[in-house]
């Protein structure tokens, strides 16, 4: 069993916010792949579906960007699931609109929902899918994440979430480095 975490915001005031670019991926999986069973527990919206003859969770946590990892960790542990089968898709500032970087393990970057998420799987081994949002200028942080995508930037972030559902795909079928070395 493999697990693909979207990190993002619940609730209409967030929907298509920058910082909802990991819902976006997940309901693009969702879209591709139909959906057997859709649940609430732990937190988190999750659907059960099959890539490739795997079963894989999509997970959205409903607990605020923040807090991912109340969502997470007790998802993990239930399943008993290991770190090498879980990914995590989010939004990246520090890449520009677009940019995909799949990466093995790492460190948190300074995002927030990553950060709770290694916090309660105490541990950064497990692998990611960052999407560049930009970085904005003359603006505050918080406004940027939780704003909108300009048009020209939706059709960007369109077509990199699509990406990003094809990286796991891959990463589901093949493993990590090869979505590494496809999507990087």
């Amino acid at each position: 069993m493999k697990i693909i975490v979207g990190l993002g915001n619940p609730g209409r005031k967030y929907k298509g916010s920058r910082h909802n670019t990991g819902f976006r991926v997940v309901e693009e999986i969702a879209r591709r792949f139909p959906v057997e069973k859709e649940e609430s527990k732990f937190d988190a919206i999750i659907g059960h579906t099959r890539i490739n003859g795997e079963k894989v969770l999509l997970v959205k946590p409903l607990t605020y960007m923040n807090l991912s990892g109340k969502a997470v960790g007790p998802l993990v542990n239930w399943f008993k699931v290991d770190l090498l089968d879980i990914i995590v898709a989010y939004d990246d500032m520090d890449l520009a609109t677009g940019v995909l970087r799949i990466r093995e393990k790492g460190g948190t970057g300074g995002h927030k929902g990553l950060a709770s998420i290694s916090e309660w799987l105490v541990s950064r081994d497990f692998a990611r899918v960052r999407i560049g949002i930009g970085h904005p200028e003359n603006i505050d942080v918080v406004g940027w994440v939780l704003g909108q995508f300009d048009p020209i930037e939706e059709k960007i972030i369109d077509e990199a979430v699509a990406k990003a559902a094809d990286a796991l795909e891959t990463w589901v079928k093949d493993g990590i480095v090869k979505a590494m070395n496809e999507y990087n």
